[in-house]
């Protein structure tokens, strides 16, 4: 980090604005660095303001990345971790290797002074040894799965998922799941409006929710008339109907069998989640929007109810609906 851009970190930090920092060890993964560099790290200037102040620190003046494709040089030391309003400690191939000391000592410093944690593939790996994440859920790599619990067996893990939010503890499987995390905490800071716009960026999906399965069978349809994304686009535009998985089967002309082994096939979920996800996510931009009426949010977003919008907002969000219009309604800022 230059001169410059360390003085401007700190200017954002002074002002209020939520910083994020990675440390980066030896034989880090460049993939998930990249993947919180273009979340957390790039000037938005089509939102119109900063949403992160972003970091990156390192036990070493510089640092040999995996395999040694090249060296990181000219970021803070790993004093700057202990500035973090979010961590996100190293992840490499190299499971069995022992974490440095002094990277386990920041990550316990931050965990005590209630920053919030991350990790993204073999991250967990590095939590776990810290001692942090006993008795919590967690996920990882599913290559890793077994290994993990051998190495870790208080940790509760969860394989066959894309990532796991645990409050102030958040872990992500291999990958492209860095993103879905990544997105995810966005979606947590600043509502789903400014989700939305950062994953347009991003030319990613707005929204998969972290129980998806991590392994999707055929990423790619053998038959282009096996794309399901006809019927995604076509419910999108009909939310606020009563569509139903025989609705939808119907629509793409299949049997409703045929179109779960589609969904779990291309999306790694089922279609009823998928449905209850794209209306919650609707519901959310309502409400960021400004309707104050949550029978009116219920009604427009296809959930029914205000009692079930309720009820899904609090499971999915962690947040009531009047805690979600505060935080991130028109009048929030």
């Amino acid at each position: 980090m230059t001169q410059e851009s360390s003085h401007a970190a700190d200017a954002a930090s002074a002002s209020g604005v939520h910083r994020v920092v990675v440390i980066v060890d030896e034989n880090s993964n460049p993939f998930e660095l990249g993947c919180a560099t273009e979340v957390f790290g790039l000037r938005r200037p089509e939102i119109g303001r900063d949403l992160y102040d972003f970091r990156l620190c390192s036990p070493e003046p510089r640092t040999l990345m995996r395999d040694r494709f090249f060296t990181l040089t000219g970021v803070a030391g790993l004093e700057a971790a202990d500035t973090a309003d979010t961590l996100i400690v190293p992840n490499r191939p190299d499971i069995e290797v022992p974490r440095r000391p002094a990277v386990l000592d920041a990550v316990r410093r931050a965990h005590a002074r209630g920053a919030r944690l991350v990790g993204f593939c073999s991250g967990a790996f590095t939590l776990a040894e810290a001692g942090v994440l006993d008795g919590r859920r967690a996920t990882a790599h599913w290559q890793w799965a077994d290994s993990f619990r051998a190495r870790f067996p208080a940790v509760r893990m969860e394989e066959d998922v894309l990532f796991v939010d645990d409050g102030d503890i958040l872990t992500a499987a291999g990958s492209a799941a860095a993103l879905d995390l990544g997105l995810h905490l966005v979606r947590r800071d600043h509502g789903a409006e400014i989700a939305n716009a950062v994953s347009r960026r991003l030319v990613f999906a707005a929204h998969r929710d972290g129980g998806q399965r991590q392994f999707v069978e055929r990423p790619m349809p053998d038959l282009r008339d096996e794309s399901l994304a006809p019927v995604l686009a076509w419910a999108q535009e009909r939310l606020d109907s009563p569509l139903t998985v025989s609705g939808l089967a119907e629509r793409a002309a299949v049997s409703p069998a045929t179109l779960h082994r589609r969904f779990r096939a291309q999306l790694g979920t089922t279609p009823l989640a998928w449905l209850t996800g794209e209306r919650l996510a609707l519901a959310c931009r309502l409400i960021e929007r400004g309707e104050s009426r949550f029978e009116v949010v219920a009604r427009r977003s296809g959930l029914g109810t205000a009692a079930n919008l309720r009820t899904l907002m609090r499971r999915e969000t962690g947040i009531t609906p009047s805690a979600y219009r505060r935080r991130f309604g028109p009048q929030a800022s």
